[in-house]
């Protein structure tokens, strides 16, 4: 992805939208991270005296804000010897807390049992992103990149002042101190005193004006192989609170019935029977804050009462203006499509003429479902509603966006919505929705039982069901590509059309994020790396009605299948191997070029595999993609028997940077390459007649633990920035695994999933 590259206009409409200030200038990357832009001041660099916590720590114990050193809004250390940092990112699972506070301890030299890490609250003026316009938020593969260096001089800062205080009090040179796990020492007198012990002292000192950061070969911390993580302890106890755990005195819970297709609304409903069951409380009407949805609730004591009761209820619903079509009459939509010239996303030569003269031109169409979000803690919210303000318990992933459209639903001030940030049990994108779609549900509803004589804390929980059949999707998606080869076996011209809905039309960033009718996310990594003098990509971008949102990966879901299975095509036609043919075509990409050497080295490409048993034929594909700055290639061994596949290994080469924690980068790797199998392999959401199929994992089925392959990790090592892992690890699975399927038998499939598509 190309960060540098900007959108031009003004911002300004879409951000008076939020109620949020405009930033002059945003990149498409900060905005496939997951939010909007504010211009505040961002607590980075040296200046971190004007990121001091506002309020005394949360954390427990018995410390007094006077005795708790508080240098900064990411650091907290206790006379208790406790070690806090303050996360900014939300962890749903990808290891942001263990990042964040390996950055702040390596510089601050603290014992890693001591630290712990607690969720920032929502305040964009001390957590926001400078990589997303100074706004608050979670998303894009961005924790790491955007934080490492702040993270890194926050702890510095600390350990600066700690040092400083012991050297006050000692009557020493700063210059004679050391610090190492959390100790700071004077070898000449033999005085120690833990950071604890100093805390007091320290929050006396001046932040520093200037800091010097460490070099990399003094690292303690930063690129340890294995560093336990900081949300393990709690997950494995289950101390860890989740949105799902939280509870309040007198808390009601709010199961809503959805309309069965996208667009319906409630007509009426008939709710004795759900008035009946033990432990419910009242029945709710309410709009949903959003346009999209709303209907009717029940409250009740428990979430199990709550459901009963939904389930209980009499409903008829106004379809005159909801979406009828199934997902075959879309595809069919789609298709026409295919021939008429789209709004252009690239243009260098002209592909069209020379295809037109080429003497061989391979030519491809590959689809693409709507797929579910489906992380495992379905969506969920906590809200309390007071006369002059809301509090809201979330898996927080969109801070600044939620608070300011939560404040102008219920006409407060942005900073009187406070957003406590919990763990989140998976999001994939889902928990960043630019309508804040769940969140002003829940406060919706809130609201309602608030005029119905309700003044307590509501807490709406999504059933599986709700959360597969009345959530958001990743769009369904068409490519036509067309591509030939010069004498010399190089690509000579490509040809892409790419038909799917927009996920920013029609949210606060479409003026700036659609330029020339083009949404880059439909069309992000389509042609990127390989060397061709024509290239001429267009996009399509048809409303459907099907609501639709970023998904794991975002565009290169679909765009690096395309790319890669093309490629691989383009191979076979100039007769060269497909690991060759990459190589020789990204000549001038030699970052890209060593990782794709180095999964192709580890995989043992080259030497024939081990031959299947009776009637067993085994192949090994290959590809490659960037997404977020960083670079993946994966190999894929398969054996097939009978028309049934088994995915036996993948090997993967990844170049994200400097990696903060090597471990993490392999667990993201690993749990994205399982994440893409489950697509690749099983994932569909199918409609019929405007209505979602699919309802529970018995029909969106998630990968099982026999399916998992063996997967080996290989980081290169770099002395880069760090670059995202949350997210790059899914595009290469998919084509590298069809690439495979062609290798073992000879047959292309171009239409996900591939199951469905296997012939016997």
């Amino acid at each position: 992805m190309r960060i540098l590259e900007r959108f031009s206009g003004s911002v300004a409409s879409t951000t008076a939208a939020l109620e949020l200030p405009a930033p002059a200038n945003l990149s498409r990357r900060a905005f496939l991270q997951g939010v909007g832009g504010l211009a505040v001041g961002v607590c980075i660099g040296p200046a971190l005296s004007a990121c001091k916590p506002a309020s005394a720590p949360s954390g427990g114990g018995s410390a007094t804000a006077a005795t708790v050193f508080e240098p900064n809004a990411f650091v907290r250390i206790t006379p208790d010897n406790r070690v806090i940092i303050v996360a900014k990112h939300l962890e749903m699972g990808q290891g942001t807390y263990t990042g964040l506070a390996t950055l702040a301890a390596e510089e601050l030299d603290a014992d890693w049992d001591q630290v712990s890490v607690e969720g920032a609250p929502a305040d964009a003026k001390r957590y926001g992103n400078a990589q997303t316009g100074g706004s608050q938020g979670t998303g894009g593969s961005n924790a790491m990149a955007s934080s490492h260096e702040q993270m890194r001089r926050a702890g510095a800062a600390a350990r600066a002042m700690l040092v400083s205080a012991a050297a006050q009090e000692w009557k020493v040179p700063v210059g004679s101190l050391t610090v190492s796990k959390g100790v700071v020492s004077h070898a000449e007198s033999g005085r120690k005193a833990t950071f604890g012990e100093l805390a007091e002292a320290a929050g006396k000192q001046a932040v520093p004006e200037t800091l010097v950061l460490k070099d990399p070969k003094d690292f303690k911390l930063i690129g340890q192989q294995k560093l336990g993580r900081k949300d393990s302890s709690g997950k494995t106890d289950g101390s860890a609170m989740f949105t799902q755990d939280m509870k309040l005195p007198d808390m009601l819970v709010a199961v809503v019935a959805y309309a069965p297709s996208f667009g319906g609304k409630l007509k009426s409903v008939d709710a004795a029977k759900a008035r009946a069951i033990t432990g419910v409380v009242d029945v709710v009407q309410f709009d949903g804050g959003t346009g999209y949805r709303g209907g009717v609730a029940v409250l009740a004591k428990n979430t199990w009462v709550a459901r009963q009761g939904r389930d209980a209820l009499v409903t008829e619903w106004d379809d005159s203006a909801a979406l009828k079509l199934g997902s075959t009459e879309l595809m069919a939509q789609y298709r026409t499509l295919l021939d008429k010239p789209g709004a252009v996303a690239k243009h260098e030569g002209d592909a069209v003429a020379v295809l037109a003269k080429a003497g061989k031109v391979v030519q491809a169409e590959y689809e693409f479902p709507h797929l579910a979000h489906a992380a495992m803690e379905p969506m969920n919210c906590l809200v309390q509603i007071r006369d002059q303000d809301c509090e809201i318990w979330n898996g927080e992933q969109f801070q600044t966006v939620d608070q300011a459209n939560v404040a102008k639903l219920l006409g407060l001030k942005p900073e009187q919505v406070t957003i406590h940030q919990l763990y989140a049990g998976g999001s994939f994108g889902r928990r960043a929705n630019p309508k804040s779609d769940y969140v002003l549900e829940a406060v919706s509803l809130a609201k309602a039982a608030r005029a119905q004589g309700h003044k307590v804390p509501v807490k709406l929980v999504w059933m599986r069901e709700d959360d597969m059949r009345a959530g958001y999707f990743r769009p369904m998606f068409l490519h036509r590509v067309r591509a030939a080869l010069d004498k010399d076996g190089g690509i000579l011209a490509w040809e892409q059309r790419v038909i799917g809905e927009s996920i920013i039309k029609g949210t606060p960033f479409e003026p700036f994020m659609i330029k020339d009718g083009v949404d880059h996310t439909s069309v992000e990594g389509c042609f990127e790396h390989y060397a061709a003098a024509n290239v001429h990509i267009d996009l399509h971008s048809p409303e459907t009605g099907v609501p639709v949102q970023w998904w794991r990966s975002v565009g290169h879901t679909h765009t690096a299948f395309a790319k890669e299975s093309m490629i691989d095509e383009l191979a076979a036609q100039a007769g060269v191997d497909p690991f060759e043919f990459r190589r020789k075509a990204m000549a001038d990409h030699p970052r890209h070029r060593a990782v794709l050497e180095l999964a192709a080295e580890k995989a043992g490409w080259g030497t024939p595999l081990k031959p299947g048993e009776g009637k067993a034929r085994r192949g090994r594909g290959i590809a490659v993609q960037e997404s977020f700055s960083s670079i993946v290639a994966e190999v894929v061994e398969v054996t097939i028997t009978d028309g049934k596949l088994r995915v036996d290994r993948v090997v993967c080469a990844v170049d994200c940077g400097l990696a903060i924690n090597p471990d993490v980068v392999r667990a993201q790797m690993e749990g994205g390459i399982g994440f893409a199998l489950s697509a690749a392999l099983h994932n569909a959401i199918t409609l019929d007649k405007g209505a979602v199929q699919e309802t529970n994992f018995h029909t969106y089925t998630p990968l099982r633990i026999n399916e998992m392959p063996v997967i080996e990790v290989h980081i290169v090592a770099s002395p880069e920035p760090p670059t995202g892992v949350g997210e790059p690890g899914v595009p290469p699975l998919a084509p590298a695994l069809a690439n495979a399927i062609y290798a073992a038998t000879g047959q292309r499939i171009r239409k996900l999933p591939l199951v469905k598509q296997l012939k016997a």
